[in-house]
């Protein structure tokens, strides 16, 4: 099996984007960006499907679903023309968010690797070849807490579309085999409360089921817990 099929197990960085999606920018005040904007978040922040989500002490923990670009030839510098050889794959994950750390964070101006980097904040999917997927900016995001719809977008309303943010990334830091881009989230974002059940799906137009993602939240016990 590939590295690439692997990624969560052999992949070396997640590279997320953020503000991609009109309406989830103006749901969280944000301005709009001139060009692709991301950050990192480390491999250690992994839930496979059916784990359960750890929420620290303090932490008013967002969901945001995401379709995730799994890398499979690294390069640099990478056109928009040949960006599409880039990719070996897809998968379903939710960027989850301590929501009131990165408010306080970005008054200050300073980094969000706390606010996305927490163990367990990177809840995702299996692997979907490339070849089961026919366009991916016509796909269809959702998820559910407790059975209810709190996001429902697709993929078509991205910003900065998948060989634009392969360019730009590549042009910044080498993307490698195994590395994760997550593609920005749509609209919906909300709390995720301990005890909760949370369903993410990815379906195509005909509404075919792609990948489903699941997991439950309990809060950490131990560790660091904020304190505003």
């Amino acid at each position: 099996m590939s590295a690439a099929a692997q990624f969560v197990r052999q992949g070396k960085k997640i590279v997320a984007i953020g503000r991609n999606y009109s309406e989830h920018i103006k749901e969280l005040n944000n301005a709009r960006t001139k060009e692709p904007f991301f950050f990192l978040k480390p491999t250690t922040s992994y839930l496979p499907t059916g784990g359960k989500l750890e929420i620290p002490r303090g932490v008013v923990a967002h969901h945001e679903v995401e379709l995730g670009l799994v890398i499979g030839k690294g390069g640099r510098d990478i056109s928009q023309d040949t960006a599409e050889s880039h990719i070996a794959g897809y998968a379903l994950a939710v960027d989850m968010t301590a929501r009131n750390m990165q408010d306080e964070v970005k008054k200050k101006g300073l980094p969000w690797s706390a606010v996305k980097g927490f163990d367990t904040f990177t809840p995702i999917g299996s692997f979907i070849p490339k070849s089961s997927v026919s366009d991916a900016h016509d796909l269809m995001l959702s998820l559910k807490i407790n059975g209810a719809i709190k996001q429902n977008g697709t993929t078509g309303d991205m910003i900065f579309r998948i060989p634009r943010l392969i360019e730009h990334i590549s042009s910044i830091m080498t993307l490698e085999e195994g590395d994760l881009i997550l593609t920005g989230t749509p609209s919906g974002v909300g709390p995720v409360n301990p005890g909760d059940s949370v369903e993410c799906t990815l379906a195509d137009p005909t509404g075919k089921v792609l990948a489903e993602l699941n997991f439950t939240a309990e809060s950490r016990g131990g560790g660091y817990q904020f304190t505003p």
